[in-house]
């Protein structure tokens, strides 16, 4: 699918943190009012309680109803789908994710992230087999799906192939121990960015972030950035992407300042 216009959003792993009291939301603001303040603050959000536990179609309606235009949340499937020790027996556990009232979120709703264990291995049977249980709508809703991976056995052509083959995109990770493949598989990209550092105010340095900011133009342009780890030697396609970009874990408190000064470098791309 060819995307004519391609947007960067920047965004944060959840909305709920204790150290982010001061630091990101207003001291005084009520608990109630912080994915208000957080959706009014940021492009997107990546949901971690959907990882935990199955949430309710009204739980849905409520956070579609709090973004606003254009906002975008990226859902974090429930760990039970993915943790089964062959994944191929994981399509109840999927099906039962994906109809707890997902599409409740409308336009709204951004990539499912798919997240494995950093002990499961590259199965190449185990993974088409899953991949295959992934529809691309539901209920009238398109659905786009990525896969973290974490195990430096995924890092191979075959992997690369059997996602593009599905389009589903893979996590760009930038984490100090998980691979990091940056081929392209999917009409946009999903980027998890894992190391600020608590003693810079926005987390990443202007030097880091000035970079990321010039990957993401990339990106949204169809082009493939350089410095990055590839498996394949696949050419730029010239497709525009959308781009989702997460500063997630490490220096937490740190991760909404990064978000916010990532996307002020990037705000006028289109």
């Amino acid at each position: 699918m060819t995307n004519p216009s391609a947007i960067i959003r920047t965004g944060i792993g959840g909305w709920t943190f204790e150290p982010w009291r001061g630091a990101f939301y207003p001291a005084d603001l009520p608990k109630a009012k912080e994915l208000d303040y957080a959706v009014s603050h940021l492009g997107t959000i990546e949901i971690n309680g959907t990882y935990y536990r199955t949430q309710s179609p009204a739980t849905f309606a409520k956070w579609r109803a709090a973004a606003p235009a254009g906002f975008v949340y990226a859902v974090k499937a429930l760990r039970y789908a993915v943790m089964k020790k062959k994944l191929a027996e994981a399509e109840e556990s999927v099906t039962r994710f994906l109809n707890s009232g997902l599409t409740e979120l409308g336009e709204t709703l951004g990539p499912i992230l798919w997240q494995f264990m950093e002990t499961r291995r590259f199965d190449p049977d185990d993974i088409a087999t899953f991949l295959a249980m992934l529809p691309d709508r539901l209920d009238g809703v398109a659905l786009r799906h990525v896969l973290e991976v974490r195990h430096e056995s995924f890092a191979c052509p075959e992997f690369v192939a059997l996602a593009r083959k599905h389009g589903a995109g893979i996590v760009v990770a930038e984490h100090p121990s998980h691979p990091q493949i940056a081929d392209l598989t999917a009409d946009f990209v999903y980027a998890r960015l894992m190391q600020s550092r608590e003693e810079i105010p926005t987390g990443y340095d202007d030097a880091a972030l000035d970079r990321w900011a010039a990957i993401a133009r990339q990106w949204a342009g169809g082009e493939r950035p350089e410095g990055l780890s590839y498996v394949t030697d696949a050419a730029a396609d010239g497709r525009k992407r959308d781009v989702f970009a997460y500063f997630i874990s490490a220096a937490k408190v740190r991760n909404p300042a990064a978000a916010m000064a990532l996307a002020g470098r990037v705000e006028n791309y289109l």
